[in-house]
């Protein structure tokens, strides 16, 4: 059974030979750049780390460490995956912590006096990484925090050189591995968490009080969104198998929202475009939400959702066995490895391996399950313990 066909049964909830694994397929199953240097080092494979997420300083996971820990997916991108700068035209960097790295050759911070980097764009702040930092912190203000007008508000739509792109890189990536393919296509913008960027509390408040301009807001960007998947599947036909959302509904504690106001304010939108996708598609979607979700569950399969991701066990509520028993025949589960907040940084890697082994055994049986970092590998995050996480999930991942 090669990748594309293991990834396959799995979200059909049928067992295949073993437990599909992701490591960088998307966005949100990374690796911090300087986590993944020291793998390498550690695995004893000499090449260049490349940073082809600027905004979240994530490496471009190779063929040889795919291999290395036999994974099953791969993603598919806009040739600018953060801010704007394409990933082409690499040049050396060194991060913070003396990592040497690749960047896109549009990579060019101002150093501020206090040694953070800041990303401006024709004058414009986009993101500042603090020194001796990781990653860098959007700075912009989005449509639901920036109070819009609608009358004059357009989101940006896929261009026909984006198209293009995507037709090209989704038939290299069909024919040449057996990967299962992911590509990102949500609305221009996360429906409830990204449009309160740069001012999130003004957003709920704007969220909770103002229905009518939030509607309107939700109609134009789902209507774009929509105009914008007729683009992408014109671009790469059959060759996608899954189509992944973002967007966080949850704290580690609890949901932000209520379950009727989740239901009342943003189920119809998100259900809206993942229906078209469901009528035109045979593509799986997959939602990554971060967090305490349980309670908003029912209404995540009710509005479409086929894939969960990351499936944060450590939050409240989600219990392997749990989530598993209740929600295992209509929903497949694309993560829960291990606690990433504590057990895979600061555990030994006998700890790590014994709650991962615990995690692949609620999940896997009658399919339904995809192994994952419970979100991106964390810089400073030891290579044995990587090694061991991945390891164990193979070994425990095989069907009888």
């Amino acid at each position: 059974m090669n990748s594309r066909e293991r990834v396959l049964r799995a979200v059909n909830h049928q067992e295949p030979d073993r437990t599909p694994i992701d490591l960088g397929g998307t966005r949100q199953s990374g690796i911090a750049a300087s986590a993944y240097h020291r793998l390498k080092q550690h695995l004893g494979l000499d090449s260049p780390t490349r940073v082809f997420d600027v905004f979240q300083m994530l490496a471009e996971v190779e063929q040889a460490v795919r291999e290395r820990f036999h994974a099953d997916v791969i993603g598919l991108y806009r040739p600018a995956v953060a801010f704007g700068i394409r990933n082409e035209n690499w040049k050396p960097w060194r991060l913070f912590d003396g990592t040497p790295v690749e960047m896109p050759g549009g990579f060019d911070p101002v150093v501020e006096p206090n040694g953070d980097l800041a990303l401006v764009r024709d004058g414009r702040l986009l993101a500042r990484m603090p020194r001796d930092g990781f990653y860098f912190d959007r700075l912009e203000v989005y449509p639901g925090a920036a109070h819009v007008d609608l009358q004059q508000f357009r989101p940006a739509l896929l261009s026909d050189e984006e198209c293009e792109f995507y037709r090209q890189q989704a038939e290299a990536l069909y024919q040449n591995t057996d990967l299962a393919i992911v590509a990102p296509l949500g609305p221009p913008y996360e429906l409830f968490y990204g449009l309160g960027n740069g001012d999130f509390q003004s957003w709920i408040v704007t969220f909770a009080t103002e229905a009518d301009y939030v509607a309107e807001l939700y109609d134009i960007l789902v209507t774009a969104w929509l105009e914008n998947l007729r683009r992408f599947c014109d671009a790469v036909g059959n060759r996608v198998q899954i189509l992944q959302l973002c967007d966080d509904f949850g704290t580690q504690e609890s949901p932000f929202l209520s379950v009727k106001m989740f239901r009342d304010r943003l189920l119809p939108h998100y259900k809206r475009g993942i229906d078209w996708i469901h009528r035109h598609t045979a593509m799986k979607v997959m939602l990554h939400s971060d967090g305490a979700l349980y309670p908003l569950i029912p209404s995540l399969i009710e509005m479409g959702v086929d894939i969960l991701n990351p499936v944060q066990t450590s939050a409240k509520g989600m219990d392997p066995a749990r989530l598993k028993a209740e929600f295992g025949d209509r929903l497949t589960f694309w993560g829960a490895s291990l606690d990433c907040q504590r057990t895979l940084p600061f555990g030994s890697p006998e700890e790590v391996a014994q709650e991962t082994a615990q995690h692949v055994r609620a999940f896997k049986p009658g399919g339904g399950y995809v192994f994952a970092p419970v979100h991106n590998i964390q810089a400073g995050v030891p290579p044995e313990n990587i090694a061991a996480m991945f390891d164990t999930a193979l070994a425990e991942g095989a069907y009888a």
